[in-house]
């Protein structure tokens, strides 16, 4: 059985989306991915440029609300946040890996947060 992920940040238009989209990429076959956010914001166009650069397909992806995943259970819940990040009850267990927004940046600084994410889930999430 798959191990439930939810990663979220604020907006989820960019960090949290590269997350769930490495995870399911990389290890899909072990973990079911998803993100959310507290104020969610249509997807950084640069977000899915970059994630395509490495080969994941975000056509699918949408911006999510964390109250969709209310009631729902986790084995985990990933803040990736600087400053105050959303809450949310249903996790077995709690991660926080903080990552800097790239919201309002060029496409160097998404370059960045996403290889950033990727090392973090490689070793977080190694099989």
């Amino acid at each position: 059985m798959k191990k439930r992920v939810l990663f979220i940040c604020k907006n989820n238009s960019g960090r949290s989306q590269m997350a769930e989209g490495i995870l399911r990429h990389l290890y899909g076959d072990r973990y079911e991915a998803f993100s959310a956010g507290s104020d969610p914001k249509e997807i950084n166009p640069l977000t899915v440029k970059v994630m395509e650069e490495m080969g994941v397909d975000m056509s699918g992806h949408e911006s999510k609300s964390i109250m969709k995943f209310r009631g729902e259970e986790f084995d985990v819940v990933v803040t990736l946040c600087q400053d105050t990040c959303p809450v949310f009850t249903g996790g077995k267990r709690y991660v926080h890996a903080e990552f800097p927004d790239p919201a309002g940046s060029g496409i160097e600084t998404f370059r960045k947060v996403r290889d950033k994410i990727l090392e973090w889930i490689k070793k977080e999430f190694k099989p």
